[in-house]
């Protein structure tokens, strides 16, 4: 039998070892997110549905190394081209949400996941072109002060274009120290290009911010879901049952998502424990269900709306048809993202990870909005006067229809 090169081990090591899945993310940043969760079903079920063979050959990747180790002129590692090999097995889905990390991008997006980020503060993501997109600017961030909007196409980093960068990538050449500058150069609505130089700082957001409005309206922002977003949003909930809060407004404005534990948390606020709040598919075989575990449900019967726009993504849009659908909240604002679809991270021995698509998630009716977003029940789109002069026109109209309903 002929002995495994050093690439042929490490690859088949990549693609066959048993692991334990951790955790996904966001979207970079956007993320349906598991956490804790366990591999279902044999490597042989798997290989079917991707109709790869049990066995690989690796004949002409050997002879593509072997020329360009022969003629390359330039230098490169050994873990340079591990590092390759593992991003191209991944890139090979042609899946924007598949991706390989190093050790030090695992560490990053495990940071971004809980909401610790030295940059400017957008959330990225690859759009189906491949092209580096702005899923959301953090609230109060360098880059939402700058003006970068949801959907903004990033076309280069400090005049290096970003084509061929996974969001990753693209992430970690924005990113750097506190106080030092950088520039993007952005396409805004398909035809529109701007650059912007924006000035590095150190980002952390708590996940929830609440506060009542006039009219005793409770007022809930959920900025991305987070390990501490189920026991802020309890607690603002809390809030507002001991101040008599009888209807509730969710704002999940440009939350590009995270960890699907914390989507289902919080719908257990307004859900009773044991209702559905997705469903995870692989094709028709419905393959996982989350369900409100425990807990009380303090919002529950409390007329809501739910705030939404194009920054509204994946676990966001599991909450909001959750509650359309099990307690008749109503969705304002603009259509949202679109993403549903599940990823799962594989943590490996050197601190690497693979981001893998697992299969897409179904609200408690069925409904699969990948690529397609929520249109919301009322759509409120603001003006351009409107952002400049910061008129909230979509809270607005979210007070008027409680309002309405008294």
């Amino acid at each position: 039998m002929q002995k495994e090169t050093w690439w042929q081990q490490a690859a088949r090591a990549v693609t066959l070892k048993r692991l334990v899945f951790i955790w996904v993310g966001l979207a970079v940043f956007s993320g349906g997110v598991l956490v804790g969760q366990r591999w279902h079903g044999g490597s042989a079920d798997y290989a079917s549905r991707t109709g790869l063979p049990q066995k690989f050959d690796y004949t002409q990747v050997d002879k593509v190394y072997q020329s360009l180790k022969d003629n390359y002129n330039g230098k490169l590692t050994e873990q340079q081209v591990l590092d390759g090999l593992k991003h191209g097995l991944a890139q090979s889905t042609k899946d924007p949400y598949t991706e390989f990390f190093t050790a030090t991008e695992a560490e990053q997006f495990s940071n971004d996941l809980q909401g610790t980020i030295s940059g400017v503060g957008a959330k990225l993501e690859l759009d189906q072109n491949g092209s580096v997109v702005v899923v959301a600017p953090i609230s109060g961030s360098p880059a939402d002060a700058a003006g970068i909007r949801a959907k903004d196409i990033i076309v280069a980093v400090d005049g290096k274009t970003t084509s061929g960068m996974t969001a990753t990538e693209a992430v970690l050449k924005i990113r750097g120290k506190k106080g030092t500058q950088v520039k993007l150069t952005i396409v805004r609505d398909g035809k529109d290009q701007l650059d912007f130089t924006i000035t590095r700082d150190n980002i952390h957001v708590p996940s929830v911010e609440s506060k009542v409005l006039d009219g005793n309206i409770g007022y809930m922002q959920v900025s991305q879901f987070s390990d501490d977003t189920d026991e802020l949003a309890a607690k603002a909930a809390r809030e507002f049952q001991a101040q008599g809060v009888k209807q509730v407004i969710l704002d999940l404005r440009d939350n590009p998502g995270g960890e699907v534990s914390a989507a289902v948390g919080l719908s257990g606020l307004w859900l009773d424990s044991g209702e559905t709040v997705a469903q995870q598919r692989r094709g028709s075989v419905v393959s996982e269900e989350y369900r409100v575990s425990g807990g009380e449900p303090v919002l529950k019967g409390m007329k809501t709306v739910v705030l939404m726009n194009a920054g509204s993504a994946s676990a966001s849009e599991i909450t909001a048809l959750a509650l359309r659908d099990q307690a008749h909240a109503r969705i304002i604002g603009e259509k949202s993202y679109g993403k549903g679809v599940v990823q799962q991270l594989i943590p490996f021995d050197d601190g690497g990870s693979l981001k893998v698509t697992v299969g897409k998630w179904y609200s408690p009716k069925g409904t699969n909005i990948d690529k397609k977003g929520i249109t919301p029940d009322q759509t409120v789109k603001p003006s351009d006067d409107d952002i400049k002069n910061k008129n909230d026109v979509q809270l607005q109209a979210a007070q008027d229809w409680l309002g309405w309903q008294n």
